[in-house]
């Protein structure tokens, strides 16, 4: 323990927690908006329900067998929360020692696009998460769903949540933060694991784009659909299985 605790006592050590951390989070968003573009996929006729509905039955089941109901699902929850606690504490420890510094010669440039990068993502960082902690309380415990929250019923909660224009509009907005966060967030995991070199920066500089650029234009596809009316309305559909 001493050993983990003197390594992230060190400036490498948080930049190294803050990378990890955002890696995990960045695959996690990538298949939470892979998940939500199935409200896209309309309704099985196998099962007669939304496939996102029955995608919501899968993740509340996996691994039943062993971990029993959402047993997989809290495992990723806790996983998650840790990495958010990690990254949101070395990002803010780190912003701090930025401004303490005094770099001399050479390093200057360095040191001011650093701290230009952590003060956009310091900022950026701490609105998502006041949009993670409403986005849970809005669809998955329902406490600030305002228009009828129906356990399980994804689709139905989804579509009703977005008829308001000012929530689909916030997370617009929401989104777009998340995306500057991942361009800025995923170049410097790069930089900070190491992959830091003339002939691949202007690759991983693209990639960062294009993660930042599918992240924003997937998730918010889903609020400014439903809001031009371009998904259908609720239709009613037998209650999913294992709630």
């Amino acid at each position: 323990m001493s050993l983990i605790r003197d390594f992230y006592g060190s400036t490498v050590g948080k930049k190294v927690a803050m990378a990890v951390s955002g890696l995990v989070m960045v695959l996690f968003v990538i298949g939470h908006m892979a998940g939500n573009l199935k409200i896209f996929a309309g309704i099985d006729p196998r099962t007669g329900d939304y496939k996102i509905d029955d995608y919501g039955v899968f993740l509340r089941t996996m691994g039943a067998e062993m971990f029993g109901q959402e047993g997989v699902l809290w495992i990723v929850r806790v996983v998650l929360l840790a990495s958010v606690v990690i990254h949101a504490l070395s990002g803010i420890q780190l912003a701090r020692l930025n401004r303490r510094a005094k770099p001399q010669g050479y390093q200057v440039s360095s040191y001011r696009s650093a701290n230009a990068a952590s003060r956009t993502m310091l900022y950026g960082g701490l609105f998502l998460i006041v949009f993670i902690t409403f986005h849970i309380l809005h669809f998955t415990t329902g406490s600030l769903h305002f228009s009828g929250f129906a356990h399980g019923q994804v689709y139905a909660n989804v579509y009703s949540a977005f008829q308001n224009v000012v929530t689909a509009g916030f997370y617009v907005v929401a989104m777009g933060l998340l995306g500057l966060h991942l361009y800025h967030g995923t170049w410097s995991m790069f930089q900070t694991l190491g992959v830091d070199a003339p002939r691949w920066n202007n690759g991983i500089r693209t990639a960062a784009k294009v993660v930042a650029v599918s992240m924003f234009l997937g998730f918010s596809s889903v609020p400014v659909g439903i809001a031009l009316g371009a998904l259908p309305t609720p239709v009613e559909t037998r209650a999913p299985a294992s709630h």
